[in-house]
């Protein structure tokens, strides 16, 4: 019969996402994790096989839980353009207020291993397509709202504006105050105009 686990999989999973996100991959140790995590090393290797497939399963569940929380909004039915702002204008707001500076998980496993092993590479790239996809849906509802122009490429703009997160978070990790971001976030949204 198996064992009962003492703890629970999912908290210990964002434990240790959590742990990525702040010190990355590399510097990550499985004594980080087992601390972070509140489990022996036992239950991490009984559990989670070793560091690299708990770093994919915390990639995996910062999609499903914090990618999908920042672009709920931009899926909703009706988002067109003003949800496109407020999804801008937001991200500036918690990049601020992020004290950790940890910036997006994606990013930050994009500039440590991304060139380095595929699996990661294809995970981010996953998780920037869903992210383009929201972006692109709704600069298409506000295309048909007549809130931006028929002429603008569409696809080229969700491109765009999937880079330009990414750049806004780099700039909150290496310092940028709210003010700054706030100015970056009104610059990338004149693409709209």
């Amino acid at each position: 019969m198996a064992r009962t686990k003492a703890f629970d999989p999912e908290i210990a999973l964002s434990k240790a996402m959590d742990v990525f996100w702040q010190k990355g991959y590399t510097a990550t140790s499985v004594h980080d994790l087992v601390a972070a995590m509140g489990i022996n090393r036992g239950s991490l290797y009984d559990t989670f096989i070793d560091k690299r497939h708990l770093f994919l399963q915390a990639i995996a569940h910062y999609h499903d839980t914090v990618v999908t929380a920042a672009i709920a909004h931009l899926q909703a039915p009706d988002a067109a353009r003003l949800e496109i702002e407020q999804h801008f204008l937001d991200l500036a707001a918690r990049a601020s207020a992020d004290r950790q500076r940890r910036g997006c998980l994606i990013t930050n496993t994009v500039v440590e291993l991304a060139g380095q092993d595929a699996e990661v590479a294809s995970l981010v790239k996953q998780g920037m397509q869903r992210v383009e996809a929201a972006f692109y849906r709704a600069l298409l509802r506000a295309q048909d709202h007549g809130e931006i122009s028929t002429d603008k490429d569409i696809r080229a703009l969700a491109q765009y504006f999937t880079s330009s997160l990414q750049g806004v978070r780099v700039m909150a990790k290496t310092g940028a105050d709210a003010a700054t971001l706030q100015t970056i976030v009104r610059l990338i949204l004149h693409a709209l105009d």
